[in-house]
């Protein structure tokens, strides 16, 4: 018996234009005792030398190893034709961020080892709470049928607080993947967010996740989205983002499905802006979506609602950090920096176009987003009044839902009354003003607004009950409303139509959406919704119901 040791070293080297890989094998002699029969594989003419007859093939690389490589090549231009521009909508914790890292992972955008848990989820907040709070972009390169193809995607929040982000990311895309828990089914903001998606005429492919679970039923699911929402989901794809199962007909839908934007690249520059941030270093970053014509590096450019014009000093494209590229044309999404001072140049929704050569219409934006629910902010040292002016204006840019205006009580100075679209919002406003500006802040509790019509026909709106007019003088006194639709499983209704009930709630309508789920709306105050009625809402429920609210007047 002759013992030998062997080290072996294998490489593969993969080129980007083939689709085969080539293994090349050395093979080193660290130690072997005895001599071997001439007739043996393994053969010895001198002590230290070993010959190897082997035979070397060339096998096809797996899916991801090619994808991986071609996710590389990303900042290659493609023509238009090949350009897909799609969000990802979803409810709550139905696994809208792990699908996207796995989008991210598959088409090679995010190295392995780069790779975190929620990768696009990049603020300490939201990792804590586990929910996405910012809309996030990122370029990523597909390759279907042996052509390159480059997608665009955006993540959005899921929380009804958050649906402005959810609306602005809309409008920069072509298609919507809507994910769908097939444990859960279609919950509340499911069909806020489709209707959002049909409203700005996106194509919508319905992908049922966590199939892996064993209480998923994708049948009923199914059925379930084609009755409520009314989307065919004979060919929806069923998947697992943890498992990684259907990744691959996830991209391979997006490309034959989604629709390519329109080639528009000879027109006039029109790029809509859809997300900013404040960099201490660089002044305003804008994140922007081209819609006509091209944009290059150091082009002189013109803000068509706040009137200014800036020199792009450098642009580029997320995926997912930030990559600089010579120019854009229309379709693309990416980033531009032109060391703009003042916050309130480059607002989200505003239009970028060429100084020399204007576009002659902006193109609509967004609406402006109606605050739910007002409380007062003071810090707690009068001296910070200032920089908390400063770190509004900030956040404001990277959150354009957020209003404020200042204000003076009497116990606490000066501050600054402030609107959010909900409870939540509030709460992580005001977490991230005292994280990331440094401030320490006395919040007032939440409140809204009342309109009071005076004998003089005079209305009055107050924001603060020191404001409201006294009892001779006024007429009548409104109270905002809200139209809110609960969707719920039937074990529950009577726990629901209770608290509604208490809540000074005026009922219209219930219908089974399902055998098992129904739909029930009332009309109730927004002062009654402002409290604690969200929480009572899930305790009630036992975390199974999910509501929806809209403002009525």
């Amino acid at each position: 018996m002759a013992s030998i040791l062997l080290s072996l070293n294998t490489q593969t080297v993969l080129p980007l234009h083939t689709k085969t890989r080539t293994t090349k094998t050395t093979l080193k002699v660290l130690r072997f005792s005895h001599k071997l029969p001439s007739s043996s594989p393994f053969y010895c003419n001198h002590d230290t030398r070993l010959h190897l007859r082997c035979q070397t093939t060339t096998g096809t690389p797996s899916t991801a190893d090619f994808a991986v490589a071609a996710g590389q090549d990303r900042l290659r231009k493609v023509p238009i034709k090949n350009i897909r521009n799609f969000c990802i909508i979803a409810h709550i914790d139905h696994g809208k961020s792990t699908l996207a890292d796995k989008l991210l992972q598959m088409t090679g955008t995010v190295q392995k080892r780069e790779m975190k848990e929620q990768f696009l989820d990049n603020m300490d907040l939201e990792r804590e709470r586990g929910i996405t709070i910012k809309l996030q972009a990122a370029r990523m390169r597909s390759v279907y049928e042996n052509e390159g193809y480059c997608l665009n995607l955006i993540d959005t929040p899921g929380h009804v607080d958050f649906s402005y982000e959810v609306s602005r990311s809309l409008a920069a895309c072509e298609g919507a993947l809507l994910v769908v828990d097939a444990s859960q089914g279609v919950e509340a903001q499911t069909l806020a967010n489709v209707y959002l998606a049909l409203e700005n005429n996106l194509e919508i492919i319905p992908v049922l996740n966590k199939i892996d679970l064993p209480g998923a039923e994708p049948d009923r699911v199914c059925k379930e989205i084609e009755e409520v929402i009314g989307l065919d989901c004979s060919n929806a794809i069923h998947c697992s983002a943890k498992e990684g199962i259907g990744i691959t007909e996830i991209l391979n839908a997006i490309v034959e499905r989604v629709p390519p934007p329109r080639d528009t690249a000879a027109m006039p520059l029109r790029a809509l802006i859809f997300d900013s941030y404040y960099d201490p270093y660089r002044g305003v970053i804008v994140y922007f979506r081209v819609i006509d014509g091209n944009i290059k590096k150091g082009d002189r450019i013109y803000f068509m609602a706040s009137e200014k014009d800036y020199y792009a000093d450098e642009i580029g494209v997320l995926s997912p950090n930030q990559m600089q590229v010579e120019e854009l044309y229309a379709g693309e999404v990416g980033y531009l920096s032109a060391s703009i001072r003042s916050v309130a140049d480059a607002r989200v929704g505003d239009t970028v176009t060429h100084y020399s050569r204007k576009a002659e219409q902006s193109l609509p934006g967004y609406e402006e987003a109606t605050p739910m629910v007002f409380c007062g902010l003071f810090p707690v040292d009068a001296d910070q009044f200032s920089e908390l002016r400063d770190a509004l204006e900030k956040l404001q840019l990277n959150d354009a839902a957020l209003k404020f205006e200042p204000e003076t009580s009497n116990a606490m100075g000066f501050g600054f009354r402030c609107g959010f679209l909900g409870l939540l919002h509030m709460e992580i406003v005001q977490e991230r003003l005292e994280r990331e500006y440094n401030l320490s802040l006395i919040t007032t509790a939440p409140s809204v607004v009342y309109r009071v019509t005076c004998v003089d026909d005079d209305i009055v709106e107050c924001s603060n009950p020191s404001l409201l007019p006294e009892p001779g003088k006024r007429r009548s006194i409104e109270e905002p409303f809200v139209k809110i639709e609960m969707l719920t499983p039937k074990d529950y209704i009577g726990a629901l139509m209770e608290l509604a009930q208490e809540r000074r709630g005026e009922f219209k309508e219930m219908k089974y959406i399902t055998e098992n789920r129904a739909s029930i709306t009332y009309e109730l105050p927004l002062a009654e919704m402002v409290g604690d009625f969200f929480d009572q809402l899930k305790s009630r429920s036992k975390g199974y119901a999910s509501m929806e609210y809209t403002f009525v007047g």
